[in-house]
């Protein structure tokens, strides 16, 4: 899928664990991105179009971002989805991370209908067909600790390309930083 992703990376020992899970059992998704959930891109809102100006993708996401406070989010155990060979960990729908998901669809940056509903969740293995070991080995992986998500950062991403970060964007004010 092509555009303008929004998502949230994990970071320190959490995202190490999840992305050696990650390594283990879909390398090529491994490459592409560190772990990270997806606010803007696949489920309840697609890519935002990559013909939106710099200037204004930039304000208008940095706006959302400074009037959200961080907030604490767990991951549930992980499940398949169904008729998918894709295994995530998922995190509850309401609460916070849908304010902060509603409020980036709504704020006027166009972008493609998903095709599913918002399911927050960080993908453990999406490439590869699922066989019952490596099914069963994923569905054993737990990420249960608290973790907060405090930065937002915004990828354009092309099919058959590596993402590009265009900028991060801390949540609670501070503006955005360039990707370096």
């Amino acid at each position: 899928m092509s555009g303008i992703f929004v998502i949230a990376e994990l970071e320190g020992g959490l995202a190490a664990r999840i992305h050696a899970v990650q390594r283990r059992h879909d390398p090529r998704l491994a490459r592409e991105l560190p772990p990270h959930v997806t606010l803007i891109g696949s489920s309840g809102a697609g890519p935002i179009s990559p013909d939106v100006p710099s200037d204004r993708l930039r304000a208008t996401i940095a706006d959302v971002a400074a009037a959200t406070a961080p907030f604490p989010l767990r991951f549930r155990p992980p499940l398949r989805f169904i008729g998918r060979e894709i295994v995530v960990l998922p995190i509850d729908p309401h609460g916070p991370i849908r304010a902060l998901h509603e409020r980036l669809k709504a704020s006027g940056l166009p972008h493609e209908v998903a095709r599913w509903p918002f399911t927050p969740h960080c993908t453990l293995s999406y490439y590869p067909t699922l066989t019952e070991e490596s099914l069963r080995s994923l569905l054993t992986v737990r990420a249960d600790e608290e973790w907060t998500l405090h930065a937002l950062r915004v990828y354009h991403t092309r099919e058959l390309q590596p993402p590009r970060l265009l900028f991060d964007v801390p949540l609670g004010g501070a503006g955005a930083r360039a990707a370096g």
